[in-house]
């Protein structure tokens, strides 16, 4: 395979990863800002991110440290947020699981929402792809938008409070899982999955420490799979 057709591969990669800086920049302008409000210092906010990379469970495990929750509620509530990278992994192993250790290590780390977005729609529309191709178009996607997320983390730490309240920079989470999540709705098992955990969550919304995340996605996560038997065992019946 000639080396431009890696770079091709590298760059359609960056490009379709570009768009998502619009909103991970005052994303992690919002998480910089919010760290170094509730006790962080800059050190640990940016420590926090290289880390953890997953705005969604940074901000989940900050809210119950502020609340003083404790430590096993802290991590369990985390994790649960962050349960759905496993089944991005689970997704992207058929494409790219054959790569060495050594890369797969690389791709774990920087599995986030928009490189899995970007890589699972490319891997399906370009089935002719080789093992090297797919890695190379993942590390692509990730080249803007991690180190970015980095940047305005820090920047956001610096700067605290000088940002004007009016940005209203927290308009970036829910976008943010809107423009990844909604392309992804394409089956039954996926929209029912989805409207469980909207229902769950505000159902027990009630529930302390934000438990009621935990309700909620182990609930789409077993109504996506009950509608997903329905639809197969319909199938084979048919």
């Amino acid at each position: 395979m000639p080396a431009s057709s890696y770079r091709s591969t590298y760059w359609q990669g960056f490009r379709e990863g570009l768009p998502f800086l619009f909103v991970i920049t005052p994303f992690g302008l919002l998480f910089g800002v919010v760290a170094t409000e509730a006790g962080l210092n800059l050190f640990e906010t940016l420590t926090f991110s290289v880390v953890v990379i997953a705005g969604a469970a940074q901000f989940t495990a900050l809210q119950l440290m502020t609340e003083n929750a404790p430590t096993l509620i802290v991590l369990a509530s985390a994790l649960a947020v962050n349960l759905r990278m496993a089944m991005y992994s689970a997704s992207l192993t058929p494409h790219i699981g054959a790569a060495p250790l050594w890369k797969r290590a690389l791709i774990a780390y920087f599995t986030v929402d928009q490189s899995y977005a970007c890589s699972i729609v490319a891997y399906e529309n370009n089935p002719d792809w080789t093992l090297s191709q797919k890695v190379t178009y993942f590390m692509g996607t990730v080249t803007p938008v991690c180190p970015m997320w980095y940047v305005s983390t820090l920047v956001g730490a610096l700067i605290g409070t000088a940002i004007p309240s009016e940005l209203a920079l927290d308009f970036a989470i829910p976008i943010t899982f809107i423009a990844i999540i909604a392309p992804s709705l394409r089956t039954r098992a996926h929209q029912a999955a989805a409207l469980a955990a909207v229902v769950l969550s505000l159902l027990f919304s009630f529930l302390p420490y934000n438990l009621g995340v935990l309700v909620a996605g182990l609930g789409a996560m077993i109504t996506g799979a009950q509608v997903e038997l329905w639809t197969e065992r319909k199938k084979g019946a048919a």
